[in-house]
């Protein structure tokens, strides 16, 4: 038995729905930002507990500490999918997480050419021995290529993340105050439900991902999406160009997310260009 956020990354929970329920995997889905819903939620069967922090798409933060003392009063392994944040951002091992993983497709890669994935454990130990031993037997393994454009990608990461920050931070205060936008969803806002939290739990700033939603229905929304020039609307996350996600749209049938909905990962670009790119697409559809 697992628990997982409410919101998890749709790919995952499908991945649970489809794979591992013929394996007799079971899992409750909880809103994981209530640590009381965590552990009504524990059962005898519980062997680990999955965190979002942020979520996606959602951007709820998860009190990871809170979670992970509780986990360990009941001896369960906790895992963070730390890819939007990022060790620059958030460092999950400091607040007590067993493991961590991270696509790294996204912010390591940083340039939207490769595939990977990389799960992390802070020492060696048994649990990371089951994970190699399951890597090795199992074939996980990145192409030669692929893992040397991870590794130069690495050496640009630290500069790519400081943009990141500073441009969606920048980027969520302005639309946050324009007519067109029904919420901006981003715990860099002040005002955001999960900035305290996320004061205490990050660094360097609240990480380049954020949610929007679109005054209007989805075709509103779509319409938005498209009328935009320097951004691409894309499914991918945390390259050096931005891009806007319509999350139903690439969710399908499997989808949670509200119909105005559309994730933005903001790169890297100068950021009055991407205000002015937004502003003259919000134009479109006033």
């Amino acid at each position: 038995h697992l628990i997982i956020p409410d919101d998890i990354y749709y790919g995952t929970r499908v991945v649970l729905e489809n794979l591992y329920k013929a394996w007799g995997v079971t899992y409750s889905s909880i809103d994981m930002t209530n640590t009381e819903g965590v552990a009504n939620a524990i059962t005898p069967q519980t062997k680990l507990i999955w965190i979002e922090s942020p979520s996606n798409p959602s951007l709820k933060v998860t009190d990871i500490q809170a979670v992970t003392d509780l986990a360990k009063q009941h001896s369960i392994v906790t895992a963070c999918d730390n890819t939007w944040a990022t060790p620059f951002f958030m460092q999950p091992f400091s607040l007590g997480v067993d493991v961590i993983m991270h696509s790294s497709t996204k912010y390591f890669g940083g340039h939207s050419d490769i595939l990977g994935g990389c799960i992390i454990v802070p020492e060696k130990n048994d649990l990371g021995q089951k994970i190699r031993d399951f890597q090795t037997l199992g074939g996980g393994v990145q192409s030669a290529f692929d893992s040397w454009l991870l590794y130069r990608s690495l050496a640009t990461f630290p500069i790519r993340m400081r943009a990141h920050g500073a441009n969606a931070q920048a980027l969520a205060e302005h639309l946050e105050k324009h007519p067109m936008i029904e919420k901006v969803l981003y715990p860099g806002l002040e005002f955001n439900i999960y900035h305290e939290i996320s004061k205490k739990q990050m660094q360097n700033g609240f990480g380049g991902m954020m949610s929007i939603l679109i005054k209007g229905d989805e075709a509103k929304t779509l319409k938005f999406a498209s009328s935009l020039k320097l951004i691409k609307h894309a499914t991918s996350l945390g390259g050096v160009e931005t891009l806007v996600d319509h999350r139903k749209s690439a969710e399908g049938v499997h989808s949670r997310s509200p119909e105005n909905l559309l994730r933005v990962s903001v790169g890297i670009e100068h950021i009055d260009d991407l205000i002015a790119d937004f502003e003259q697409a919000l134009n479109q559809i006033n």
